[in-house]
């Protein structure tokens, strides 16, 4: 079992910058992909970020410029840092940990940005 433990999410002013962790536990298999969705109300999940072990990245076009995605291989840790947060960025942020073909979900980090 892996389990996956967010923490960053918070209250910012848009323009502003948070930087959110997650690390998933594993003891006998090594994490893969790692990455970052969000879901806001009345929409679907969607995809922010994700990352290689190897360190390849992809992004969605909205964050393009302004999020970066970076892990620690040894901790089994990725970061997402948003800076210039806009409202739109306001969502649930979650982290999904792969290990041997199976997704794993943290609880989700609530992030709100004001205008």
């Amino acid at each position: 079992q892996v389990q996956v433990v967010e923490s960053g999410g918070g209250l910012v002013q848009a323009g502003g910058s948070l930087r959110l962790s997650c690390a998933a536990s594993s003891r006998i298999f090594s994490i893969n992909d790692m990455g970052w969705y969000r879901q806001a109300p009345g929409k679907q999940r969607e995809l922010v970020a994700r990352i290689t072990r190897g360190g390849s990245t992809v992004y969605a076009d909205s964050v393009k410029g302004r999020f970066t995605i970076s892990r620690d291989n040894a901790k089994n840790t990725v970061y997402l840092q948003m800076n210039s947060l806009k409202p739109e960025d306001t969502a649930v942020y979650y982290c999904n940990a792969m290990r041997a073909g199976n997704g794993y979900w943290g609880q989700g980090t609530q992030v709100t940005v004001s205008s």
